[in-house]
């Protein structure tokens, strides 16, 4: 099942500079932000810029990328939210939990004793989303 592309998806537009996000990193290929739906403390989200709906619609070499990157951004991100673990998604279709059609991958950190809240529902703390961006950032940098 094919899904066309929507330019004026809200990742696409955050992609082109037209919405504002909690960028932490970006190359060629990839770009990574903080989810302002987050699902723990931390969630983030790597996007890839190739306009492609689903995983299905990804190049290979676009995939290589996103993973490249969730690879460099995920043990960064274990060391500054101090989370005990990590799951890193990616959904396809809204069956199955996509929200918005720009191939994405979720990077969620995960901690002993905290409930995990509902995909894409409650907005987060922005100022303490813009922070952990920061600290990420740095991070990233260092």
């Amino acid at each position: 099942m094919s899904i066309q592309y929507d330019e004026n998806n809200v990742f696409a537009k955050i992609l082109r500079g037209e919405l504002p996000s909690f960028k932490i990193y970006e190359d060629d290929k990839t770009f990574a932000m903080m989810d302002i739906m987050p699902q723990t403390k931390g969630h983030l989200l790597v996007l890839t810029k190739e306009p492609a709906p689903t995983f299905f619609d990804l190049s290979k070499e676009a995939a290589e990328a996103c993973i490249a990157t969730a690879k460099k951004i995920a043990p960064v991100l274990m060391k500054v939210t101090g989370a005990d673990g990590l799951v890193i998604s990616q959904f396809n279709h809204e069956c199955a939990g996509q929200t918005v059609f720009h191939v994405h991958f979720h990077l969620v950190p995960h901690y002993i004793g905290q409930t995990v809240a509902k995909h894409s529902h409650t907005p987060g703390n922005m100022e303490e989303i813009k922070a952990l961006a920061e600290q990420l950032k740095q991070e990233l940098d260092n």
